[in-house]
């Protein structure tokens, strides 16, 4: 499977080590160059060595997400600490370029909940923190 990510921070990079370690072909998209270290630390070889692919450039423009292999994935996560730029990917993932698989990360749980009822799946952190707390108080 390829799988397209946008967002190398903590959770991209952790997701893309995680995905390339277990098979599939990776693709990372980040618009700073220096985030391309976080694919390599506790790794033996570099991203690339390891058979990973990682493009520079801003997931906002189409030809960014061209290069980085949009129309070759079955699966794309968008991961950036921006609710805005991934729910903006999310969709054209989803409608221009029809990914069969798209997740998209959304830090606001009233927007993540409104956005999965407009079918992306989406996965709130916030909200899952909630909800953790909303059981803790039921103790």
């Amino acid at each position: 499977m390829f799988v397209l990510i946008v967002g190398a921070g903590r959770v991209g990079s952790s997701v893309a080590k995680t995905a390339l370690t277990a098979g599939h072909e990776v693709s990372v998209l980040d618009e700073d160059p220096l985030s391309h270290e976080r694919l390599d630390v506790g790794a033996d070889g570099t991203w690339e060595d390891r058979g990973g692919r990682f493009t520079v450039g801003t997931a906002l423009e189409i030809d960014a997400l061209l290069e980085a292999g949009i129309e070759q994935a079955d699966a794309f996560i968008a991961a950036t600490d921006g609710d805005n730029t991934n729910l903006v990917v999310a969709q054209l993932a989803d409608k221009r370029f029809g990914v069969e698989r798209v997740i998209v990360r959304v830090m606001d749980p009233y927007r993540a909940a409104w956005y999965a009822e407009q079918g992306l799946e989406t996965i709130s952190p916030t909200a899952h923190a909630i909800s953790m707390f909303n059981k803790a108080l039921d103790l």
